[in-house]
């Protein structure tokens, strides 16, 4: 009988990582947690790490470090701060496969740790391939490590290419539910509040990428990410609204045929997916039955009233670190947001003021990302300021 898979989780405490424990929790005989991480939610992480007693638990945020291995002092599990930290742990050798459901820039280093050590990696941190895609893929390349994702849409896409090797790509279709305020007037949009945006219709997920969702710069992000996962150019990509989010992507070939990956609006099928690739695990989940959806309808998106979405074509046509640049401005202005120290419409502003004044690098290596990462969130905070 093989052993059980020994599943880092980076990101433990949030909605994915959370979700991922308790698919844990469904298949106790197949999965088992080696390494948790969280970066502020301390008391979170504690609970999981009693739990499930994993060999390694670690806190990016150092000041909760001493709360960390005290509250776990009486267990055989040792603990760890810092970012440095998560980079070097998920090399270790008796992990199989590595859960990088951080939010953010914060997931690159550890992915690319990771990668090298040859990890399998279920990639939930689409911001890993928007800010560094080129030396991600590259990467995965050369030391053989498998990439599957995670994000609903781009399992979707991942679940229709199998069996179709030989058959190139024509374009493939990512969905958007469009957010909370697909029919809102520019007017509106200029009003709406925190608890506004973060309402999504369809989606439970954490507070970052549900403003995203409702900016539809999620939707620009997935694209990018899409081109180097699947080796496609952003003029093979189409977004496509569907407020129903049934259909979570599609692709279509060559004479014609668009297969599509349906399923109801719940993370736990695509995590599920990638844990157990290529198998299909049994779950007593709640099925798809379309007689409870009599329509299914398809929009396009509105990029005059949705800026972002149009930013993030820009952004990976021009390449080079400008995606870095694009991200960066984005984390600081969403939680500007967050913050409610600017309005809605203002994060789209931050992003274009900062995508015009950093500079621009057309072939980046890692400490340029670093670099312009840097670079740009202090642009970000300072426009910012100026809006005050």
């Amino acid at each position: 009988m093989n052993r059980r898979k020994r599943l880092a989780v980076l990101g433990s405490t949030g909605s994915i990582g959370r979700q991922t424990l308790e698919t844990v929790d469904a298949y106790p005989d197949l999965f088992e947690v080696y390494l948790i991480t969280a970066n502020n939610q301390i008391d979170k992480l504690i609970e999981q790490a009693i739990k499930y007693q994993p060999e390694v638990v670690i806190i990016a945020n150092e000041q909760y470090y001493t709360q960390l291995r005290d509250a776990l002092a009486h267990l055989p599990i040792k603990t760890f701060a810092g970012a440095d930290a998560i980079a070097d742990a998920v090399t270790m050798s008796d992990i199989d496969v590595v859960v990088t459901a951080m939010v953010g820039y914060a997931g690159l280093q550890p992915t690319i740790q990771a990668i090298k050590a040859g990890k399998t990696i279920a990639l939930a941190n689409k911001e890993t391939l928007v800010v560094a895609g080129e030396l991600i893929t590259q990467l995965a390349q050369e030391y053989r490590a498998d990439i599957i994702p995670v994000d609903s849409e781009h399992s979707a896409i991942f679940q229709c290419l199998v069996g179709e090797a030989y058959n190139p790509i024509e374009k493939i279709i990512l969905t958007a539910s469009g957010g909370p305020f697909r029919m809102h007037t520019r007017e509106q949009l200029q009003h709406v509040t925190r608890d506004d945006a973060l309402r999504h219709p369809n989606w439970s997920m954490g507070n970052k990428i549900t403003i995203d969702s409702a900016t539809l710069m999620n939707k620009g992000f997935e694209m990018i990410e899409a081109k180097w996962l699947f080796g496609v150019e952003p003029s093979q990509i189409e977004i496509v609204v569907h407020p129903q989010s049934i259909v979570h992507s599609m692709v279509e070939f060559a004479d014609g045929a668009v297969k599509a990956q349906l399923g109801t609006p719940d993370m736990k099928l695509p995590i599920r997916y990638a844990l157990s690739y290529p198998q299909r695990l049994p779950s007593t989940d709640r099925k798809l039955s379309l007689i409870d959806y009599a329509t299914l309808t398809f929009e396009r998106p509105d990029m005059e009233r949705f800026p972002l979405l149009q930013y993030a074509f820009d952004a990976i046509e021009q390449g080079g670190n400008m995606p870095c640049i694009m991200n960066a401005a984005n984390e600081v202005a969403v939680a500007a947001f967050l913050d409610q120290r600017i309005g809605f419409c203002h994060i789209a502003d931050t992003v274009l003021h900062t995508m015009q004044r950093v500079a621009f690098m057309t072939t980046p290596r890692y400490d340029d990302y670093v670099a312009t990462n840097s670079e740009a969130r202090l642009c970000a905070s300072q426009y910012i300021e100026s809006l005050k």
